[in-house]
């Protein structure tokens, strides 16, 4: 784990309750695709989010912030990014934490499974098999609320355009008439599409009821407990 000072380049908005982060470390940062950081905001308040950059980009951090409600977790971390961003100011920043990073070795296939914001977790991964030229099957399902919570639909399509053993699957839970998509929860259209996950290695970041879920239902459907990975079990029974 890196324990350093960043400066907050920029915050923008990618939809009305998803923030984009952009810190600059004050010395090149260091982590593995699919690890966290943390805000610290006191010695006893840090707050956990994916990195959305990848591994090579060690001049910058990127976050994908997902905040509504005035005192909620997020909103508080953003408020702070906002004001040190106003201010000019550095913020403390944690990074490199997490087991479930990804695991670049082997020939078995390949989920990321996201829902929401989870997807800056998964993007970190893709966008490395990506860049080291992997050849390994990656299967990207994406499962939002809403069709407008998209916001890297186009990024994600040229993404699995890039290379023919890669699959970006996005599954809307309320889909408009218009969507000709999955519609749904996005770990039952992995199980409608896949007869049985024994081979994969898989990858989620959702909220955590959703991942408690998604793991029991994943085991009973052929996948191998060790071969899932996901920093939210450290968190649930």
């Amino acid at each position: 784990m890196q324990t350093l000072l960043a400066d907050v380049v920029a915050i923008s908005p990618l939809t009305d309750h998803v923030h984009k982060v952009i810190l600059k470390p004050q010395q090149p940062v260091s982590f593995e695709a699919g690890q966290y950081m943390q805000l610290v905001l006191g010695e006893k308040d840090k707050r956990a989010f994916s990195i959305a950059s990848r591994p090579s980009q060690t001049d910058q951090i990127e976050l994908h912030i997902g905040a509504a409600g005035a005192d909620s977790y997020a909103m508080q971390a953003l408020d702070h990014l906002r004001q040190a961003h106003t201010e000019q100011q550095q913020v403390n920043v944690e990074v490199g934490l997490g087991v479930s990073q990804l695991r670049v070795e082997g020939e078995r296939p390949i989920i990321l499974l996201a829902g929401g914001t989870g997807f800056s977790y998964a993007k970190s991964m893709a966008d490395h098999l990506a860049e080291i030229g992997c050849e390994r099957p990656v299967l990207f399902y994406w499962g939002v609320r809403e069709q407008a919570a998209l916001y890297a639909h186009d990024e994600m399509q040229a993404w699995a355009n890039s290379n023919p053993h890669f699959q970006y699957i996005p599954v809307v839970e309320n889909a408009p008439q218009s969507w000709t998509g999955k519609t749904g929860y996005v770990h039952k259209a992995v199980m409608e599409d896949i007869v049985s996950l024994e081979p994969y290695d898989i990858y989620m970041a959702g909220r955590f009821d959703m991942i408690g879920v998604v793991r029991d239902d994943f085991i009973n459907h052929g996948a191998v407990r060790e071969k899932m990975y996901a920093d939210a079990f450290a968190f649930i029974k």
